[in-house]
């Protein structure tokens, strides 16, 4: 079989545990990617957080962030946006600001948050990104309701840490029998996104591949989350990390080292060594 797309999920997968690259796991991406190969990150992260991992690669990588809310050609080139309603927006900030829980919400060019266990004169941030003329704004603020109030806003995602694994599972419960137009995606740590209804990762990843009429045959995803299982599942080869869970290793076509033991790096040099560039494929008249 001959590959065409690689979609690498980012924590957990393409980033070590410390949340860095490895510098085997930047240079095979970069292998195949020279090879004609289209190279997709998919992630749970906001599309800026998403961004910032990216602009590291030299490749310019498509992009599915914010649990499939956010879909790009390219770092700076929106493809699709799914935000989630005003009215909905609020009714879910009452309801996780009984529980004293840190919330962020990610909207395209703002991230704006909560002062939970932050200094009191802590206000936010404008973080300016190198040879970018935007600015992404991080502000924080004492009641995200009250804010929400004076200025009315449609997140892509909503994300809140929660303090144990009950609290995690009764609020997820509550948001999802309560508003029919988000999903909530349980994260470890006791993390939550809630994204507008219809999105996932995969969904994200096959409308990349379609866009540039590539089969999902043809499309090699590797991931290790629970949220990453339909794209493992449903790509052509699906390969689980080896710090994934039982359940998706058994899962997958293919399961590769762990984050921290160059498990990208590995499976990339075994897969795709032995496939030729694509541009020489098509000149033999070898793609179909």
């Amino acid at each position: 079989m001959i590959y065409k797309l690689l979609a690498v999920n980012i924590d957990g997968t393409l980033l070590q545990s410390n949340g860095r690259y490895n510098k085997a796991t930047k240079e095979a991406i970069e292998y195949v990617h020279s090879k004609g190969v289209a190279i997709v990150l998919f992630t749970s992260r906001s599309y800026q957080s998403c961004k910032k991992v990216a602009k590291v690669l030299k490749i310019n990588p498509m992009i599915v962030a914010s649990q499939g809310g956010y879909i790009g050609t390219s770092i700076d080139k929106p493809l699709f946006v799914k935000k989630i309603h005003e009215q909905t927006t609020m009714d879910i900030i009452k309801l996780l600001e009984q529980t004293n829980c840190q919330i962020k919400l990610h909207c395209e060019e703002l991230q704006v948050a909560n002062r939970i266990n932050l200094p009191e004169n802590f206000i936010g941030k404008a973080v300016m990104y190198a040879s970018e003329p935007k600015v992404y704004t991080q502000h924080y603020v004492d009641c995200l309701s009250e804010f929400l109030q004076k200025e009315p806003s449609r997140p892509i995602t909503i994300e809140a840490e929660l303090y144990s694994q009950k609290e995690q599972e009764d609020i997820s419960k509550a948001i999802e029998n309560t508003f029919s137009d988000v999903l909530v995606v349980r994260k470890p740590n006791f993390r939550i996104v809630v994204a507008a209804e219809g999105v996932s990762k995969w969904k994200g990843i096959k409308y990349l591949a379609e866009h540039i009429n590539i089969n999902k045959r043809e499309v090699v995803v590797i991931g290790d989350g629970h949220d990453d299982m339909e794209s493992i599942v449903r790509a052509g080869m699906g390969v689980a990390m080896g710090n994934a869970s039982v359940e998706i290793r058994g899962n997958a076509n293919w399961i590769t080292r762990s984050n921290d033991e160059d498990g990208v790096a590995y499976m990339v040099k075994e897969l795709f060594r032995k496939q030729y560039q694509l541009q020489f494929l098509e000149k033999l008249n070898l793609l179909k």
